[in-house]
């Protein structure tokens, strides 16, 4: 019988005061009994509408199936027949807008937990199993992968798993891209992305780091070391500013910067050799994922006082719901309709308050979104000493300046088909942010995976004649 409880088995997790004083994970996981509970929440349908919400069209219910019979280790293995890094989509998928919003449980209640239950299939099957990949039968095929983001990694994977040998560049000195240098260490462990990699690794994907296509080599020159393909997966790491005056005063942050530094350079560890400035009342500019990451460290790294200063309404928050309940709970204050005009700064150049403007809402913009309409003689400051400037990235300019041939549009994103990741130049293919700008990893994800399909299918078909 089908455990009929409306609401879904709630997550453990740190109480919001403790862990806004820690880097520890957050969310604590669900034990094997609270995963089976909750798997018995799902209805099996025949229909599978849950698939439909996936970007990487996971099995979903037949996975929930085995971790309901508590076959972990079997449930592990089903999602990995379309997921590469499970552990890791378990705990920044936006499953309340994909997956689970198809969920029918839904419909009269809460939906099924599956980002929960993938998170725990995933964690207990690298602490119970020490398996390694079945190696794939060589294909005599070699292609370069650029980037080892979501999307690269994914593209990745599934190459290798075709017998493809597989070579990653990263221009960073270690491989994972958003995963490690974007996202803390509270919502997504670095070891937990590492064992991800490294189960790539023993795949057989050779990762050549601290190396930047463009610049080391060009894509052409990847093709004249005999790459039949090259998928880009380079992301979107160029930070946008707020574009008022006063922003390049000391104390100034993109969220690219201050992240990275937290993140992938340890900068929140006492022995950390990575500077960065422990400011004590801080204004986040922007409401989405990266903003409430950012607020989230900055309170984490010792701040009294920190500020989501947000244009439109909570409503129009592009955040996940559940970050932006942790981050309220953790002592975030929110200003909505709320612009910055000014970034103030003392004689030496400090930061010392943010001049703000209260805004109202008219009619919607090219976004679908009410746009922001300025309130005359609302203006008012904010004191503080760090402004970090959290609305967007961009594609960084050196592929598509390096590349002949590339297409990109007027954001620099580079145009792909969606449906097979296709572009301009013969036999480069790319997805991810790289084309889409920023957007979130299971999409990323989705686009390897359907590049790494198109790949295959362009080499197949170069070969047949």
């Amino acid at each position: 019988m089908p455990n009929m409880d409306p609401k879904k088995m709630p997550m453990p997790e740190q109480a919001p005061d403790v862990r806004n004083q820690n880097f520890d994970e957050v969310t604590l996981g669900y034990t094997p009994e609270m995963a089976v509970e909750e798997a018995q929440r799902c209805l099996n349908c025949k229909h599978k509408p849950c698939i439909s919400g996936c970007p990487v069209q996971v099995k979903i219910p037949e996975f929930i199936a085995l971790v309901a019979e508590g076959k972990f280790l079997e449930a592990a293995a089903k999602i990995k027949e379309t997921s590469a890094l499970p552990a890791v989509c378990g705990r920044v998928c936006p499953q309340e807008t994909q997956c689970e919003q198809k969920c029918v449980r839904g419909i009269k209640g809460e939906p099924v937990a599956i980002g929960r239950l993938e998170r725990f299939v995933a964690d207990y099957a690298r602490e119970h199993s020490e398996e390694k990949p079945a190696q794939p039968t060589p294909n005599g095929h070699k292609v370069a992968v650029v980037g080892a983001g979501p999307a690269g990694l994914t593209c990745a994977g599934d190459l290798a798993r075709m017998g493809y040998a597989v070579t990653v560049f990263e221009a960073l000195h270690t491989a994972g891209g958003v995963l490690m240098y974007g996202i803390p260490e509270f919502r997504l462990p670095k070891a937990i992305v590492q064992k991800e990699i490294d189960m790539l690794r023993d795949l057989g994907v050779e990762f050549v780091l601290n190396f930047i296509v463009g610049r080391s080599e060009t894509i052409d020159e990847l093709f004249e070391d005999g790459y039949e393909a090259v998928f880009v997966g380079s992301g979107a790491g160029l930070p946008s500013f707020i574009g008022v005056p006063g922003e390049n005063a000391n104390g100034v942050y993109s969220a690219n910067e201050y992240l990275t530094r937290i993140n992938l350079m340890k900068a929140y560890q006492d022995d950390s050799p990575t500077p960065i400035y422990r400011a004590r009342k801080v204004a986040v500019v922007g409401g989405g994922n990266v903003a409430m990451d950012a607020a989230r460290c900055a309170k984490r790294m010792g701040a009294d006082e920190v500020y989501i200063v947000y244009r439109r309404s909570e409503k129009e928050l592009p955040a996940r719901l559940e970050e932006i309940h942790h981050a309220k709970e953790e002592g975030i204050e929110f200003k909505f309709l709320t612009a910055p005009l000014e970034v103030l700064a003392d004689e030496n150049f400090n930061v010392t308050g943010l001049k703000c403007q209260q805004m109202e809402l008219g009619e919607p913009d090219a976004s679908g979104r009410r746009r922001p309409i300025p309130i005359e003689g609302s203006e008012f400051t904010i004191d503080l000493d760090c402004v970090i400037a959290a609305i967007g990235t961009s594609p960084n300019p050196l592929i598509r300046t390096t590349t002949p041939g590339l297409d990109t549009d007027r954001k620099g994103c580079i145009v792909a088909d969606d449906e097979h990741g296709i572009t301009s130049k013969d036999g480069v293919f790319a997805g991810g942010d790289a084309v889409t700008g920023a957007a979130t990893v299971i999409l990323a994800m989705g686009a390897g995976k359907r590049a790494a399909a198109a790949m295959d299918a362009y080499i197949r078909n170069k070969q047949q004649g």
